[in-house]
């Protein structure tokens, strides 16, 4: 058997989908493992990726993006805690996921201070609690590039009024009533001139 496979059986995404689906990595020492993870999960809107060894899983995650890992404890030459500690410097934006039948306190410690792991979970793990382990950390993925993007925006936003301020002193600046009503001081415009002078800049951006 290959060291890593794709789950040539997972539902086909809909044309234009395939780059929106997440892809999960799931590394253990064990083939048979392996193959009951891609069976058991080949429903789910995710692409499977599978690797046999640490030093594997590394040369994938190096070829293509991975959404999530998710790897075995103990396996030979580099432990779960140690690989998964390498992809957090290597590609801190996959999510770490240790599953192991080797539970312990120490083994958790571990993960979660060399890995950063998301999730410590213990063998045998149902799929469903997989699944839905996966699933959580993929929203969490997503609701952190949200927040990301807005905080992005908000800067840049901010940027802009910080510009407009040193430009014309005062204009940011909103007075309020004690309900919190904005006052609009109005007596010393000309209307028609202030709309005469939208309507010329309306023009030239319209060039």
């Amino acid at each position: 058997m290959n060291e890593s496979a794709v789950d040539s059986q997972a539902p086909k995404a809909p044309a234009g989908a395939q780059s929106q689906r997440a892809t999960v990595l799931f590394v253990d020492d064990e083939p048979a493992l392996l193959d009951g993870l891609r069976n058991a999960l080949r429903r789910e809107p995710f692409q499977i990726l599978t690797a046999s060894s640490a030093k594997m899983g590394l040369e994938l995650l190096s070829q293509r993006p991975v959404d999530v890992v998710v790897s075995d404890e103990r396996m030979p030459g580099i432990s779960g805690s140690e690989f998964l500690g390498i992809v957090r410097q290597r590609h801190p934006q996959t999510l770490r996921i240790i599953l192991t039948g080797q539970a312990s306190l120490e083994a958790a410690i571990r993960a979660i201070n060399e890995g950063e792991v998301y999730r410590f979970l213990t063998k045998p793990c149902s799929p469903v609690q997989l699944a839905h382990t996966i699933r959580d950390a993929l929203l969490i993925r997503d609701l952190t590039r949200e927040a990301s993007r807005l905080l992005t925006t908000a800067k840049r936003q901010r940027g802009v009024l910080e510009e407009l301020e040193a430009t014309h002193p005062g204009i940011t600046h909103v007075e309020r009533t004690a309900d919190g009503c904005i006052v609009l001081e109005t007596e010393d415009v000309d209307v028609g001139e202030l709309l005469a002078q939208m309507e010329a800049e309306t023009r030239r951006n319209a060039r």
